[in-house]
């Protein structure tokens, strides 16, 4: 996809981060995830995938589409994916990006459902692959599993209420700020006091999909964040230079 890409070397230099404890730049921004397995308890997870098949996804290649068969789930552990939904004409809704140790696919695996969106490479991705059927024994031998499920769907049901809400009240201003502090949370970096920037380079067309408004509309919003000092870009990434009033913005 044109729209994200890897990071590259540019004639300007972001800032440079600070060493964190793990001695790779700032410190990253809490990894957000909309996906179930994913939040139970971290041993879990490591213990259903200890054994899974590796699978490799070339950037541009679907992993499988909406409406298809679900036949086991994935947990992510190199590259990037995109969950999308596509309407009937064929407009694209970015719901969202996925990277190392996000787990995706696990809602047919459960329920035996359809898949309920398309998922794809954005770059070249590393899989592993459990099916169904070994989640099912794995959960007959962990029965905690269907306990931790039942209180993250609880909770999840509340966050489809917020964003249901937000889809049907936020102004556009709200709808792009929720999209970019979304995107904060899965790539952002501290550069500076006050100052994070999303590491992967966002096209505004994605954007646009992923806030699900019309792309003039966006780069309307843009351009008065980038005047009043909200956002800025370096070196082609996007920067927030007041994430609490854009906080304030997404508030409904």
């Amino acid at each position: 996809m044109a729209g994200l890409q890897m990071e590259t070397k540019t004639r300007t230099a972001l800032p440079r981060p600070r060493k964190n404890a793990f001695g790779q730049g700032g410190p990253l921004v809490r990894p957000g995830n909309l996906h179930l397995l994913s939040e139970l308890p971290a041993d879990l997870p490591t213990k259903l995938f200890a054994k899974a098949n590796r699978i490799q996804l070339a950037a541009g290649k679907i992993l499988f589409r909406a409406g298809a068969t679900g036949d086991g789930c994935y947990r992510v552990e190199d590259g990037l994916l995109k969950v999308t939904m596509v309407s009937r004409l064929g407009a694209e809704r970015i719901l969202q990006f996925l990277g190392p140790s996000a787990i995706v696919g696990e809602l047919s695996t459960i329920d035996g459902l359809p898949r309920s969106a398309t998922v794809a490479a954005v770059r070249d991705a590393t899989l592993s692959s459990v099916s169904r059927a070994e989640f099912e024994a794995f959960a007959e031998e962990h029965p905690e599993v269907y306990k931790s499920l039942v209180k993250l769907l609880a909770r999840r049901l509340r966050d489809t209420d917020a964003v249901v809400a937000a889809g049907s009240f936020l102004s556009l201003k709200g709808r792009v700020a929720r999209t970019v502090l979304e995107l904060v949370d899965h790539f952002g970096q501290e550069v500076g006091p006050g100052r994070i920037v999303i590491r992967q380079k966002i096209g505004q067309n994605d954007l646009a999909a992923m806030a699900g408004i019309a792309r003039e509309n966006l780069t309307r919003v843009l351009n008065d964040w980038q005047r009043h000092k909200l956002l800025s870009r370096l070196s082609g990434y996007y920067c927030l230079e007041d994430k609490i009033q854009l906080e304030h913005q997404a508030k409904l």
